[in-house]
């Protein structure tokens, strides 16, 4: 393995092509290397990650920067001699190599119609342009993501590719992007879901025109509304004592059962599906208590498992029953007619009712934060907004303490 040049903030690995491949651009090809690069930008002290980038020195006034995502410096030894990023250097030195060949111009531009061009997609690049849908979707293949942000950016490739209007790098214009925000506006997303998107696509568009493929990002020609997120309306503590009682069979009976643990412990959707009795959990005193890592965040919580949790685990001898996110939610509609419930019951709702349940009856903010895994407060604060019961219990108390 090569060696690894590694200091605190930036880390170097040249690597040149063939010189058995040089003819009579040695010149020009002597000065040409493939680096990987970290924290160009110098902000890994501040954040825990810098960005790994593979450096492409193509002329004396053209580099070209392949992102290849975000990690953490102990991090950086392990992901750099990955197979992934291996192949990605070793394909920008046959490029290189092929130019040289080739006797190509040296330009950022024909380096592009090279790499963003595969055998199994030969229309990959179009004249003067990058194919952005191949572009987009190689990306995220090679970021070092979690799993959840990944089929979001996923999902938003899908929405780019039915949207129809954009496909490569030609088609990024401010018109194309109003069209796109129209086109999501059909009434099945919120405007926080349509910021969301934004924000992935926004994540592309910006990386393309730092690597000078685009002569700008076109989200800086135009600004988009973010909205806001609708109120949160949790369950109260007497429909969550009606979801626990209510006489539910077969699926209805399971999902209703995975909902009240989730009510009682604050763990999201993802977090219950992946729950470990046996390798979570620790018991202080009469509780059990999950000390676990969120996976969407990554962020560590410590939460009690209440009553109605325990008797859910019990129930199934401590090991949840398993059913996909859609699913859950679709046979909560269907809980929440037979409940005759005002109020639309979504598995996240769970988790919303624990954190409304927890400040109702005076725990910190600060532990409520910490039960449920937020990294910012602010997060938790949201949902002491709705706690209209807790306002009123506070009014009396303040009155009779006024004289």
């Amino acid at each position: 393995m090569l060696p690894i040049c590694v200091t605190r903030i930036h880390n170097v690995l040249p690597l040149f092509p063939p010189t058995s491949l040089l003819h009579k651009n040695d010149a020009n090809m002597a000065k040409q290397e493939v680096v990987v690069i970290f924290d160009r930008k110098k902000v890994a002290d501040k954040r825990g990650k810098g960005k790994v980038e593979v450096r492409v020195y193509i002329s004396r006034t053209e580099r070209k920067y392949i992102s290849l995502g975000d990690v953490a410096p102990d991090e950086l030894e392990t992901f750099i001699s990955s197979p992934k990023v291996c192949a990605i250097k070793k394909r920008c030195e046959q490029i290189l190599a092929a130019m040289s060949v080739l006797d190509d111009k040296l330009s950022v531009e024909k380096f592009d119609s090279y790499y963003y061009e595969t055998e199994d997609n030969p229309f990959a690049k179009s004249k003067g342009s990058v194919n952005f849908l191949l572009y987009m979707e190689q990306s995220i293949k090679q970021e070092n993501i979690r799993e959840g942000t990944r089929k979001h950016k996923i999902c938003t490739l899908e929405a780019i590719r039915r949207f129809g209007q954009i496909k490569t790098t030609k088609d990024l214009t401010r018109e194309n992007l109003v069209a796109f925000d129209q086109w999501l506006r059909d009434g099945t997303r919120s405007d926080v879901a349509i910021n969301n998107y934004h924000k992935n696509f926004r994540i592309y568009t910006k990386r393309l025109a730092t690597e000078n493929v685009i002569d700008v990002d076109p989200y800086n020609l135009v600004k988009f509304k973010r909205g806001k997120c609708k109120e949160r309306e949790p369950l109260s503590e007497t429909e969550l004592k009606k979801i626990r009682t209510i006489k539910l069979e077969g699926k209805l009976d399971k999902v209703r059962d995975l909902f009240v643990f989730a009510a009682y412990t604050g763990l999201a959707y993802c977090d219950v599906q992946s729950f470990s009795f046996d390798t979570m959990t620790e018991l202080q005193g009469t509780l059990y208590y999950i000390d676990g890592s969120r996976l969407k965040t990554g962020s560590k919580f410590f939460t009690p498992i209440l009553k109605p949790a325990m008797d859910v685990l019990k129930k199934y001898d401590f090991k949840l029953p398993r059913i996909s996110n859609q699913k859950a939610n679709d046979y909560l509609h269907l809980i929440q007619a037979a409940m005759k419930l005002n109020k639309n019951l979504t598995f996240h709702i769970a988790r919303h009712s624990f954190a409304t349940l927890a400040l109702a009856h005076d725990v910190p903010i600060e532990n409520v934060a910490r039960m449920l895994g937020h990294q910012n407060i602010r997060t938790t604060q949201i949902y002491a907004k709705v706690l209209k019961s807790t306002i009123e219990r506070h009014a009396v108390n303040l009155q009779k303490a006024i004289r």
